[in-house]
């Protein structure tokens, strides 16, 4: 797939960027290379391949769902400066 000087111009225009003539034709040229690139890819047969969740096919260890930390709601309510029925009360803010 190729890419033109007139699409590279648009693109700018609707990316709001400057690009200078002799920057146009380097990024045609690189533009160019890239779509080429993703064309080789696309033509990859991967009717065999199934698919992963992770590039490194990882298995993340995960640790026992346990309660490691005694409750402290009073104490931290204590000092507090309103609460209610276990929650905290806050100034309303949104009228």
């Amino acid at each position: 797939m190729t890419i033109s000087r007139k699409d590279i111009e648009k693109v700018a225009v609707l990316a709001r960027i400057r690009v200078d003539d002799e920057q146009v034709s380097a990024l045609e040229k690189d533009l160019g290379n890239i779509l080429d690139l993703v064309d080789q890819l696309g033509a990859a047969d991967t009717d065999a391949v199934e698919p992963m969740a992770h590039p490194l096919n990882a298995v993340q260890r995960l640790r026992a769902d346990e309660v490691t930390e005694i409750n402290q709601r009073d104490a931290f309510q204590a000092i507090a400066p309103s609460t209610e029925n276990g929650l905290y009360l806050v100034p309303r803010v949104i009228e």
